[in-house]
């Protein structure tokens, strides 16, 4: 049975690294998949050359994943990148900093009735490494799913120890920048023992790597120097399948043994 997939994600580039590889497996299975952001994007970290006019860069990036995962509609909710270190800045002209939303889940919920959607995506309590649009996209997401009757949830995530692991690997393969803090990766994200869903998603390693690629302004920095995910790209194929080849979830009403599906179970 075809069903319906919604994927909130924070910024665009965000639904590239823990999801893409369960969006297009999902896209490929025949459900439709529908992609929807909350900001822009604009404050994000890059070089000067993609520093003009990020926002609608970043979003025109957007579109290239969306497409090389199969989905079939992308939504831009419309609020502004709260940052991710410091005081958060000033509400632009006519709009709003996605931490001082308050109308956001409502916004959300009705893209949620209107689609019919069976699943939604979203991030772990932790906003994952524990950016605070991530945080917020976590409590936005429950709210909504709850308002719109969402039979499920599920928060992208990965077994803490596991991506520890990965990131201790990829540092003694010198292949992560030179300020890059493993130590962040041993306290961000979920316990492996709070894991529902882990997906094999080795069979749309292309479809992941041309999202991650499609966002070229998130892999660019002055001087030469080099973004995570320029990084992870480099990463030869053996070894990305065996890092990035899994995803995780964790669905907060799912009892029983860790599933391969996500939408196993649904009525």
């Amino acid at each position: 049975m075809s069903r319906t997939l919604v994927a909130f994600h924070a910024h665009p580039d965000d639904e590239a690294l823990l999801t893409a590889g369960t969006l297009a497996k999902s896209a490929a299975a025949g459900h439709r998949v529908v992609l929807v952001v909350a900001t822009d994007g604009a404050l994000g970290l890059t070089s000067e050359d993609f520093r003009a006019e990020l926002g609608a860069r970043r979003l025109h990036e957007l579109q290239r994943s969306a497409a090389a995962m199969g989905v079939a509609r992308v939504i831009h909710l419309g609020y502004a990148d709260s940052g991710m270190v410091g005081e958060v800045p000033p509400d632009p002209p006519g709009g709003r900093r996605f931490v001082r939303a308050t109308g956001a889940a409502a916004l959300l919920a009705g893209i949620l009735r209107e689609e019919g959607a069976d699943v939604l995506m979203s991030y772990d309590a932790a906003g994952g490494y524990g950016h605070r649009d991530h945080r917020k996209v976590h409590e936005v997401g429950a709210e909504a799913a709850r308002l719109a009757n969402t039979p499920r949830v599920v928060e992208a995530t990965a077994p803490r120890e596991v991506l520890a692991r990965a990131v201790r690997l990829l540092s003694r393969l010198r292949t992560l920048p030179g300020d890059f803090d493993p130590q962040v990766y041993e306290r961000a994200f979920t316990p492996r023992d709070r894991i529902t869903h882990r997906i094999d998603v080795r069979g749309h390693i292309p479809a992941k790597r041309a999202a991650m690629r499609a966002h070229a302004s998130q892999a660019a920095a002055d001087d030469g120097a080099d973004r995570t995910l320029g990084q992870f790209l480099r990463v030869p194929r053996p070894i990305y399948d065996v890092v990035f080849g899994r995803e995780w979830f964790r669905d907060p009403a799912h009892s029983g043994p860790v599933s391969d599906d996500i939408f196993a179970g649904l009525a």
